[in-house]
């Protein structure tokens, strides 16, 4: 044995041992301080709760059977993610796809060597070029050559109107890639360990730009020009929720919402935070009920109006009496009040995207399966070849009927909507937190 591979085993088991005197005693100097609860999120206390019709099915749709489910703990956002919020994402990609083109050319300027960024996604950028110190956005390039690299970023001259210069929304695409840990848990163990990783690791392109024509495509008769043009851009829309996003989009934001933060841990020395993703259809019933097990609505109910006779969310009520609640659209979020755990607008204003594909019998065909299919254990599914995905909650253009929390419905995850939205979760990283 040489000198150096002595050198190199005593040095690793050096670095194993946690315990002098040679006790197993775990791996020390590990950072345990406590989880610190994500600004604009709610922690949902772990429970088991009654999902499906909790009275009768009204709509005879036989598409959903009352039984028991657990869930975990997890973080909830207390409203619909908004526009102002989405439009960071919107933003960053803009941002990343002009340093990256700015990199190719002027690398001493706008790309750094770093690998800690590698693993945030932000690979070689030097994310600090051109930052506006008082609002952390980037100043836009006036120099001739940098500005020559930038122009595919923006629409041609025979398309813009007044001369103005406009990004080319259609640019504005996100890159991402995931690990599919079903596929791999399909495996029996032996094909695990032999195994080839990159067969597992799928990549994604997304537009994260919203259509803003949902609000006259859905409206064929109806005159929202104003809303197409304005909702997402305009600051006085900044706390309204988006809409206009279909499943692919909230996906993908949730995916940048993750690395955004992890790039914050990384430069701090802390563990990664867990990934925020889309709710599954158990976890958006139980944050929805709030408790209230047996209640038609998050408030409780039977009634849509308070002891006031005010309204308590932002739907279609009457006979298409849309300005009755106090606005003809959406409204901005956080305006009704909150359920028992904290969340507003879990019905109303904008419906939610879930993970969870949606079919009409899924719970007739898997009661009946065998006892290693848990379904009420933290349910789920999400099979790639299913499009329709579960929508929940109503929305400002529907009945009372659609704000009941046991009321399923579904759209294909690459529609938007001018109705739908979404919300984000994460699950919370230990006990039950109640």
């Amino acid at each position: 044995m040489t000198r150096l591979t002595f050198f190199l085993m005593l040095a690793i088991v050096i670095a194993g041992c946690g315990d002098p005197a040679g006790h197993v005693s775990g791996i020390q100097e590990r950072d345990h301080r406590i989880y610190r609860d994500p600004p604009g999120m709610v922690q949902i206390p772990a429970g088991s709760f009654q999902v499906g019709p909790a009275d009768q099915d009204i709509a005879y749709a036989h598409n959903a059977r009352s039984r028991t489910v657990s869930v975990p703990s997890f973080y909830m956002d207390q409203t619909e993610v908004t526009n102002n919020q989405y439009r960071q994402f919107v933003n960053w990609v803009r941002d990343s796809i002009a340093l990256s083109w700015l990199a190719d050319v002027f690398p001493e300027e706008y790309a750094i060597d770093d690998e800690d960024l590698m693993l945030t996604g932000e690979v070689f950028l030097n994310w600090d070029a051109r930052r506006d110190r008082r609002t952390g956005e980037f100043r836009f390039w006036n120099e001739e050559e940098e500005m020559e690299i930038l122009m595919d970023l923006y629409l041609p001259d025979d398309h813009r109107f007044f001369r103005r210069r406009v990004i080319d929304t259609r640019q504005l695409v996100y890159v991402y890639y995931t690990l599919n840990l079903r596929e791999a848990a399909r495996l029996n163990p032996v094909e695990r360990r032999n195994m080839n990783r990159d067969d597992l690791v799928r990549r994604h392109e997304t537009h994260v730009y919203p259509d803003t024509l949902v609000w006259i495509s859905d409206f064929t008769y109806s005159y929202n020009e104003p809303m197409a043009r304005q909702y997402f851009w305009h600051p006085s829309f900044d706390r309204y929720p988006v809409v206009g996003v279909n499943w692919m989009q909230a996906q993908a934001f949730n995916v940048w919402r993750t690395q955004y933060l992890n790039t914050h841990k990384v430069r701090e020395g802390r563990p990664l935070a867990m990934d925020f993703r889309l709710p599954s259809e158990a976890e958006w019933e139980y944050a929805a009920r709030g408790g209230r097990e047996l209640s038609p609505y998050p408030w409780g109910g039977p009634y849509l109006r308070n002891e006031e006779g005010c309204f308590l969310a932002n739907f279609k009520p009457m006979r298409g009496d849309f300005t009755s609640d106090g606005n003809m659209y959406t409204s901005r979020v956080g305006l009704y009040p909150p359920n028992d755990f904290g969340l507003y607008d879990m019905v109303g204003n904008a419906a939610a995207w879930t993970v969870t594909a949606f079919d009409e019998s899924i719970d007739y065909f898997t009661h009946d399966m065998s006892p290693d299919f848990q379904y009420d254990f933290n349910p789920d599914t999400d099979p790639p070849h299913m499009s329709r995905k579960v929508v929940r909650g109503g929305s400002w253009k529907d009945i009372g009927h659609f704000l009941r929390v046991d009321v399923r419905d579904y759209e294909y995850q690459d529609t938007a909507r001018s109705y739908i939205g979404f919300r984000s979760v994460q699950t919370y990283p230990g006990r039950s937190g109640n």
